[in-house]
């Protein structure tokens, strides 16, 4: 029993300097190197990620010990052949019963987190239309109204600009996604969620989810389904910041001013900092290496 304490304390004084020396909260070493993310919705699947990858620890660690107890138990002694059981009815009952309590619990927080993520508000705060297409994005402001009258606001990235999608953060904002061709997928990485764009089913229900961003800052955004030639192209910039920029934004781009000036204008870069366009060509890309 002394060694057994003694080996305790030296796994858990082990244990302890790992995360001293490694600078991680336990909270951060049970994540697993999952992301934080920026939304709302991103902490509710980091919370489940790190609940399932605990669980999966427990359950690994209980089996490994009762490896090790029926190895060491019930090792051999001598020659002699030890009692048989066929069946062990108790025991087959626990080890059914055991995993599916465990299945049902995993299944019931996945269903409920899945059914947060994708709960939608009667009244959003700001609803962004999404259209992508071969090779690009736009991004309309459907409440607004540019300079020329009619026509809402829009961004439309091209080959030699990456669009910049800008949001205010601490409020709910509404994505409604159109494909104007194949499959693409809207991607953030720091949103920790990813929603393919089915053709067909523009703004429709399967088409629409909401996040609310919580930190200030420029996060790359990407096409996360192959869908032609240039699919790597598809690239795009989130640039969130504070509620009052947002709407002295959205003043500036009804005023007329571009994306690029209207984003100087709140002291903003005017150009994507997370990712850049790619050379479409080898001249041009010779043409920048012999610079």
């Amino acid at each position: 029993m002394a060694r057994r304490s003694k080996l305790a304390r030296v796994a858990a004084l082990g244990l302890l300097g790992a995360l001293t020396l490694s600078g991680c909260s336990v909270d951060q070493l049970f994540a697993i190197g999952w992301p934080d993310g920026i939304t709302d919705e991103a902490e509710l699947m980091r919370d489940l990620w790190i609940g399932s990858g605990i669980t999966a620890m427990v359950v690994g660690v209980a089996v490994w010990v009762l490896i090790a107890w029926a190895a060491i138990r019930y090792r051999k002694r001598g020659n002699e052949l030890p009692r048989q059981t066929a069946y062990n009815l108790p025991l087959e009952i626990v080890y059914t019963i055991i995993p599916f309590i465990i299945i049902a619990g995993l299944f019931f927080y996945t269903v409920t987190v899945q059914n947060r993520v994708q709960q939608r508000s009667d009244d959003p705060d700001v609803t962004v239309a999404v259209n992508a297409f071969k090779w690009n994005w736009q991004f309309v402001y459907p409440d607004t109204t540019d300079a020329n009258g009619g026509e809402p606001v829009s961004t439309v990235g091209t080959s030699t600009e990456i669009p910049i999608l800008v949001l205010p953060v601490d409020q709910t904002i509404r994505f409604e996604l159109a494909s104007a061709d194949v499959i693409h997928s809207f991607w953030v990485p720091e949103f920790l969620f990813k929603l393919d764009i089915i053709p067909g089913n523009e703004n429709g229900r399967d088409n629409v989810f909401e996040v609310t961003v919580r930190e200030e800052g420029s996060y790359v955004g990407r096409c996360a389904e192959l869908c032609g030639t240039y699919h790597a192209f598809m690239n795009f910039e989130v640039r969130s910041v504070s509620a009052a920029d947002y709407e002295d934004y959205i003043d500036a781009r009804e005023d007329g001013l571009t994306t690029f000036e209207a984003l100087e204008s709140i002291g903003q870069e005017g150009t994507a900092t997370t990712t850049r366009p790619f050379l479409l060509d080898r001249q041009q890309q010779s043409a920048l290496q012999g610079d």
